[in-house]
């Protein structure tokens, strides 16, 4: 927005990525939704909405997993690129975050400004139709849609099948980074852990070497 950089530095080029090696444009792309303007803040509130609703919602407590949806949507995504010619991916992410939220929760009523009332399950084809009415390619919706029903699928359905099983398994590295480790239940602390925990115990300590 200040001029610093062109949305040229920024988008998705998979020759100047391999080639060239300009690497961050695989996340750069990602961050870029345009000038500022409607479309702008339409899709920083819902970003924002549904990633907090999910993070505070189905993740809570699940990091490492919350990250590893990013990093598993984010890649999908990044193979569709390499083979359409699409420059920017931010909004198909936004919509696979909105995707997600509704299929996880498909009792809950919508209103869209007003106008349309229906099940959560239906917002993504809303926001779909919506772009579409802006004059925008419906191209990079479909995409969110799609890599967000990929993950729900991989995720939710496919495991409580007969048969099925849970396919995608956060790394451990991730939960070593991001989630809080659980307390061994077996742990036992040693007495003078047990000593200085106790409530009263340095007022008395503190009493002891006072000179007397």
């Amino acid at each position: 927005q200040l001029e610093f950089l062109t949305p040229f530095q920024l988008y998705f080029n998979p020759d100047l990525i391999f080639r060239k090696l300009q690497i961050w444009r695989l996340i750069t792309n990602f961050l870029f939704f345009g000038p500022l303007g409607f479309s702008f803040f339409f899709n920083m509130i819902f970003l924002y909405r549904y990633c907090r609703m999910l993070e505070e919602g189905s993740f809570r407590g699940r990091t490492a997993d919350f990250v590893f949806m990013f990093l598993f949507g984010g890649f999908l995504m990044t193979l569709f690129g390499l083979f359409a010619s699409l420059f920017f991916l931010g909004q198909a992410f936004t919509i696979m975050l909105v995707y997600v939220w509704s299929r996880r929760n498909p009792y809950i009523r919508m209103n869209f400004f007003g106008l349309l009332n229906f099940q959560a399950p239906f917002l993504p084809w809303v926001l779909m139709g919506f772009s579409l009415l802006l004059g925008n390619s419906i191209i990079i919706d479909l995409l969110g849609i799609a890599v967000g029903h990929i993950y729900y699928f991989l995720e939710d359905v496919f495991p409580n099948q007969p048969g099925g099983k849970k396919l995608l398994l956060t790394p451990s590295f991730l939960k070593m980074v991001f989630d809080t480790p659980e307390e061994d239940p077996n742990y036992n602390p040693l007495p003078e852990d047990r000593l200085e925990n106790q409530p009263g115990d340095q007022d008395l300590n503190q009493q002891q070497q006072r000179p007397q």
